[in-house]
């Protein structure tokens, strides 16, 4: 089985084009530049088209007006996780979404401590401390997030946010994905990340 993965699009879907056949496409959060509902609106019909048999999304920092949203009439296959789950393939996924209101607030805490121990695949905005975040001389990676995964032992964990670090990487028989693809400039797209199974 293969899975996709990208992230941190903001807003320039439209740019990304020959991506890769997989089972699963993931998308890990900040698909907006400002968070309106119009680029909302513009990503999700993309995202809804492209030719995959199941797409699944998360929000990250940027995505705030989606925060205690609703989304309604997504096609069949396309899942949106906000601290819930599915299986697909015999695996599950489980996405925590990446909202300042929670940030800054006990929330995020409480959202990482909710992640289902039978995790396969755990999708989060935020990366792990020390894993695949470091930029300008700093970690910004969640230490309670790497203690949470360190609980629940998923195969994978796909995050974004941290644009320095796109990449791949094995650390403990976990397989970390920084699908992060817009460079740091916002000029030019990395290519997303495929994780075979």
């Amino acid at each position: 089985m293969k899975i996709l993965h990208l992230s941190d699009t903001h807003g320039c879907h439209h740019r990304l084009k020959d991506l890769h056949e997989a089972d699963i496409l993931v998308h890990s959060g900040d698909f907006t530049m400002n968070g309106s509902e119009q680029e909302v609106i513009d990503f999700l019909n993309w995202f809804c088209d492209l030719d995959y048999p199941h797409k699944i999304l998360i929000c990250g920092n940027h995505d705030d007006c989606l925060y205690g949203a609703t989304i309604n009439g997504l096609d069949n296959n396309v899942h949106y996780l906000c601290n819930s789950g599915i299986e697909l393939y015999g695996l599950r996924f489980y996405g925590v979404p990446m909202f300042m209101a929670d940030c800054i607030t006990e929330r995020q805490s409480l959202n990482y401590a909710k992640i289902p121990i039978d995790t396969d695949v755990l999708i989060t905005h935020a990366p792990p401390f020390g894993i695949l975040d470091f930029d300008d001389s700093i970690n910004y990676g969640s230490e309670e997030l790497l203690s949470c995964l360190n609980a629940v032992k998923p195969r994978m964990h796909l995050f974004g946010h941290i644009h320095a670090q796109h990449g791949m990487m094995v650390h403990n028989g976990i397989i970390f994905s920084n699908g992060a693809i817009m460079n740091a400039d916002y000029s030019n797209f990395a290519t997303p990340n495929l994780i075979e199974i």
